[in-house]
């Protein structure tokens, strides 16, 4: 017999329960999960704040305006996240959720308009992409052929239009002249030289940006052999200006503008091409003096014009903010994002 009195025990030895760790609602990890919870509303209500003048009058200009035609260009807005889906879907090879895709472009629509540059949606996106068990660089690929796809579908929408209406042609003041052209090559010239110096010489960027591009094109080459993909992000890219100058044209149908769906469509697209790259929040600022000139020159009154583009700002960006605000901080809340 042992010395030891417990070993003549039938059965496996008794465990003491392991007690369950209380957090502390004081952790560092709560806390900053709160803070990224919080964090869009508070941006919000600070832009908000600031820019309580442009709502105010945006919004008592659309309450004497036709209401029929302002709910087409709420039902063209919530098309728009639709055409952003699909072409986030086109743009990756493994199949997202539709419901939580369509969800994450809709807060990713509040966080572009507190952020320059798209900044604010593509990190929307790419927490989505790694969330759903995406590789960091095939998801970093994933944006880079959605940001590269956008500006060419829209290239040949504007194309497009030229050729279907020719009438349109003359586009007199809209047309820069030989200086502006040199200045805007001169620009794109440094900007490019700029990136391949500092990719040459600074290897920490370079591999990366080589682990990115390679992961790029093996699925640039793999979703352009799937119908289903090629439709999705070519279709959703075409079809994301249309919805916009469908907003802008029923917001101006609504407050009385006299410009053709044809006119407003043309005018956005040569705004967004002329000023698009400025690395303004959701494109507000140079993007709505560009399209107020443009459909001026198109022969709209300047009143109107101006209201049209107050307005389609408050429908496309006011009214959705809180509730793109809210669907942001519950998806962090949930680790969706």
């Amino acid at each position: 017999m042992s010395s030891l009195p417990l070993s003549d025990l039938p059965g496996p030895l008794p465990t003491r329960p392991v007690p369950t760790p209380v957090r502390s609602p004081f952790s560092p990890a709560r806390l900053t999960r709160n803070a990224l919870i919080l964090l869009p509303l508070l941006l919000i209500g600070a832009w908000a704040a600031a820019d309580r003048r442009t709502f105010v009058d945006g919004a008592t200009r659309l309450a004497s305006a036709d209401p029929w035609w302002l709910l087409a260009g709420l039902f063209c807005t919530c098309m728009g996240w639709v055409a952003a889906a699909c072409s986030r879907q086109g743009a990756i090879a493994e199949r997202l959720p539709p419901g939580l895709l369509l969800a994450s472009q809709f807060a990713a629509g509040a966080a572009n308009h507190v952020l320059p540059a798209s900044i604010g949606a593509h990190a929307v996106t790419l927490r989505f992409l790694q969330n759903r068990g995406i590789p960091l660089a095939r998801a970093t690929a994933s944006l880079a052929l959605y940001s590269l796809v956008k500006p060419i579908a829209k290239t040949a929408v504007l194309l497009g239009f030229l050729v279907a209406f020719p009438e349109l042609l003359n586009l007199g003041e809209l047309v820069p002249d030989e200086r502006t052209l040199l200045l805007v090559a001169a620009g794109v010239t440094v900007a490019l030289a700029t990136a391949g110096t500092l990719v040459a010489a600074v290897p920490p960027l370079r591999r990366p940006l080589v682990r990115c591009v390679r992961a790029a094109l093996t699925d640039a080459r793999l979703l352009h052999t799937r119908p289903s993909r090629v439709l999705a992000l070519w279709g959703g890219a075409a079809a994301a200006p249309l919805l916009q100058a469908s907003v802008i044209a029923s917001v101006g149908f609504a407050l009385g503008l006299p410009l053709s769906w044809t006119q407003v469509t043309l005018a956005l697209l040569l705004a967004g091409t002329a000023v698009g790259a400025v690395p303004a929040p959701g494109g507000i600022g140079p993007v709505d003096a560009a399209l107020v000139f443009t459909m001026v020159t198109f022969g709209a009154p300047m009143s109107l014009a101006a209201a049209t583009v107050i307005g389609y700002r408050v429908l496309t960006v006011w009214v959705p903010l809180l509730p793109g605000a809210l669907v942001l901080s519950i998806m962090v809340q949930r680790k969706v994002l």
